[in-house]
């Protein structure tokens, strides 16, 4: 049997760091105490700060008991008061936090707790700021091998599946009522997702901010796309401009090719983007290029 890869999101509510006491002494850095781990656990008490980390494993099972890793474990080696203290002190820096740079040091202490508790290494660790902002540390043979920042948008455009090429009675075999002489809309949520390289990501000053990446996306592709028929009033989609038919694959393909230079200029050497996924309903997305972990 090969190799399989393992993913566990583990949720937490932590508080502010207060003080110069141990971090045994804060509000929340017992991350194991609580029942609704669904939620989060320890439950939030009053106002704290809430954070999901999504770890990746890779390895082969045991036949004995059909386990690669046992999930209780990878809980327990998250759930550490390592990473209780980090997540509090990084909160406790606020705006000055780098979150490229938290998310390598918080993906060193999880690879060392669950080498040390399992003997497995992390092929990920990524850490959802919020439910649309993520920052992953990529990992190879226990170090981190590059940094992906994640983030969301949307806009609304209105759209018609026809290719010239085919008749008008194929057409409306192909793409059904997508084919409606007069369109039909969607509110697209589109997925940024950039690579930073280890050496950028660990300096003081991180080479891309997350205002950065949304300036650059929202002048890029949402402004151009949104509130438009694709069809009639933009390049990339117009048949007479020799556009492309604007399925949802076509779609995340051009928002890639548009914003990929705009990356490379902001990044300048120390990374760039490495791919857009592109949602056409919550059923429906396409990535260009197919995402690779490597």
């Amino acid at each position: 049997m090969g190799p399989i890869e393992l993913t566990r999101a583990i949720r937490i509510c932590t508080w502010p760091h207060q003080g110069t006491g141990s971090d045994a002494a804060q509000p929340g850095s017992d991350l194991t105490t609580g029942e609704n781990t669904f939620a989060g656990a320890p439950a939030m008490e009053g106002v704290g700060a809430y954070d999901e980390l999504v770890v990746t494993a890779r390895g082969t099972v045991d036949p004995s008991t059909g386990y690669f890793l046992n999930i209780q474990d990878i809980d327990h080696a998250v759930r550490v008061p390592g990473v209780a203290g980090f997540l509090a002190r990084v909160r406790a820096e606020g705006r000055g936090a780098s979150p490229l740079r938290a998310v390598l040091e918080l993906a060193a202490t999880v690879e060392g707790s669950l080498r040390s508790s399992t003997g497995a290494g992390l092929t990920g660790l990524r850490w959802r700021l919020t439910p649309f902002f993520s920052v992953e540390a990529l990992m190879k043979q226990d170090r981190a091998s590059s940094v992906l920042m994640r983030q969301q948008f949307d806009f609304a455009a209105a759209h018609r599946l026809h290719a010239p090429n085919l008749s008008d009675e194929e057409n409306r075999r192909v793409f059904g009522k997508c084919n409606n002489p007069r369109g039909h809309g969607h509110n697209y949520r589109i997925e940024v997702c950039v690579r930073v390289t280890v050496a950028a990501a660990a300096a003081p000053t991180p080479p891309l901010t997350l205002a950065q990446v949304e300036e650059i996306v929202s002048r890029t592709v949402v402004r151009r796309f949104d509130h438009k028929h694709l069809n009639e009033d933009t390049r990339e989609f117009n048949p007479a401009a020799g556009g492309l038919n604007p399925s949802v694959e076509n779609i995340a393909r051009v928002c890639f090719e548009l914003l990929e230079p705009e990356f490379a200029a902001a990044l300048r050497g120390s990374g760039g983007l490495d791919h857009v996924t592109v949602w056409e309903t919550e059923k429906t997305a396409a990535s260009y290029p197919a995402p690779e972990r490597a």
